[in-house]
């Protein structure tokens, strides 16, 4: 499936309508209308992740990372979906006025290949690191190390990593790309809950969170 921003997104949206606009959510993701489309080939900081500029000096990449993308999105997007994750995002390769929004990402040193599902930009990866630019500047934990660690220290053992929180009354759920997820603290104690899939916490009366 083939998508243009700048005229159609998925057959429903057009881009003429303000709400539809083109957003990056983190460093490899982005959102065309109601659409989270995930970035193919490349894995970049989490918004919490922390990496060490060449100062050794701690600072937020994941966030950095988001300006980056943020910054290519300044046109329509062309995206080619290949598949979907098991968040029911797509996976797609998106472009900008020509411009492969993955590859520019790994060669300006703010993402990583994901070599655990494609090698097509190692060599750029590498190209980024001689030349110490992005992240590379300093020092940075791959992104899916960085989400092993924190899974480990905040979720319990097995599969159910989706975490239900209840705010103000209002039951979300949040899913490990989402923004807040690393904050979010589920208190089993207050009727709070792990899930193992959305459909579960679907059918259970809670709601996905829009960020």
């Amino acid at each position: 499936m083939r998508w243009h921003a700048s005229i159609i997104a998925l057959g429903l949206f057009t881009a003429t309508n303000p709400a539809f606009s083109n957003v990056a959510i983190d460093g490899d993701t982005i959102r065309i209308g109601e659409e989270v489309i995930r970035l193919e080939g490349i894995d970049a900081p989490e918004m919490k992740q922390v990496c060490q500029d060449k100062a050794g000096k701690d600072y937020r990449c994941g966030r950095e990372a988001k300006v980056a993308l943020s910054k290519l999105l300044d046109g329509g997007v062309t995206c080619e979906e290949t598949g979907r994750d098991r968040y029911r995002r797509a996976l797609a390769y998106c472009s900008v006025n020509g411009i492969d929004l993955s590859l520019a990402m790994v060669q300006s040193g703010w993402a990583m290949a994901f070599v655990k599902y494609s090698d097509r930009y190692v060599r750029d990866e590498s190209a980024a690191r001689t030349a110490k630019l992005g992240m590379w500047s300093g020092t940075a934990q791959a992104p899916w190390d960085w989400r092993a660690i924190q899974l480990a220290a905040f979720a319990p053992d097995g599969p159910c990593i989706i975490k239900g929180n209840i705010s103000k009354g209002q039951k979300i759920y949040f899913l490990p790309f989402h923004q807040l997820y690393a904050n979010v603290r589920v208190n089993e104690v207050a009727g709070e809950k792990w899930f193992c899939d959305e459909s579960e916490a679907l059918a259970a009366g809670w709601r996905r969170a829009l960020r």
